[in-house]
């Protein structure tokens, strides 16, 4: 269930890109998003739209040429390096389409990972860790490295690290995207069902129009404008 607290406020956001010698790029222009709290969007648009563009925008991994954005009424925009470093750390949870583990590390290292780089002990935050593990069905396998896991568990790996610092926004980049069907559609369940358990508010990025379809609401990003 939603609530009236918005966690996600950009307005006239747009995305230049400017390369020597060429004119400059418009990805997109006068993006307005409000979303609130516990709130599960989904974006869709053709590919080169702008849709990892723009989740990498409000993830403060780049910044936009125009407009501004506020993620729990904070105006990131006006961050240093380091203070943005530290929000990004704490505030914002990452799940892609490519789960990014560590190969090294085990599956709960990997998801106490966040905590680890904001300075907490892996003995303070591992009974965190272990209890999403057994959230995500992979109670079992907290021992195991990436490399003894299928794709289907390593991208559930991936979505307990999003959640372990109880980030006030997850952000998806087509996250069923390297999976087959049923690995989609279970994945799918699962942020459905975490997102609720846990009032999560999630923006996903996906071409799969059937599970978009799932989530509270849908946008979609085409031309350069946001519907």
């Amino acid at each position: 269930m939603t609530s009236s607290r918005l966690i996600v406020e950009a307005e006239n956001l747009g995305k230049r890109y400017h390369t020597v010698g060429t004119a400059p790029v418009e990805v997109f222009s006068e993006v307005n998003i409000a979303i609130g709290e516990g709130e599960l969007v989904a974006l869709t648009g053709p590919s080169g739209s702008g849709k990892s563009t723009l989740l990498h925008l409000l993830g403060t991994l780049d910044k936009p040429s125009t407009g501004s954005i506020k993620l729990e009424g904070e105006d990131v925009l006006s961050f240093d390096d380091k203070a943005l470093s530290q929000f990004r750390n704490r505030r914002i949870g990452f799940i892609f389409q490519f789960h990014h583990l560590l190969p090294e590390f085990t599956a709960l290292e990997n998801v106490a990972m966040p905590a680890l780089i904001a300075g907490e002990s892996l003995k303070k935050i591992e009974p965190r860790a272990r209890m999403l593990l057994d959230e995500v069905g992979l109670k079992d396998r907290a021992d195991h490295r990436p490399g003894a896991l299928s794709g289907g568990e390593s991208q559930r790996v991936a979505v307990a690290r999003a959640f372990i610092m109880q980030p006030a926004l997850v952000l998806a980049d087509e996250p069923t995207g390297n999976l087959d069907l049923k690995n989609s559609e279970m994945l799918f369940d699962l942020i459905l069902g975490l997102s609720r358990a846990h009032t999560q508010t999630f923006f996903i990025a996906t071409h799969n129009i059937e599970l978009a379809g799932r989530a509270d609401r849908t946008m979609h990003l085409e031309g350069g404008k946001l519907r």
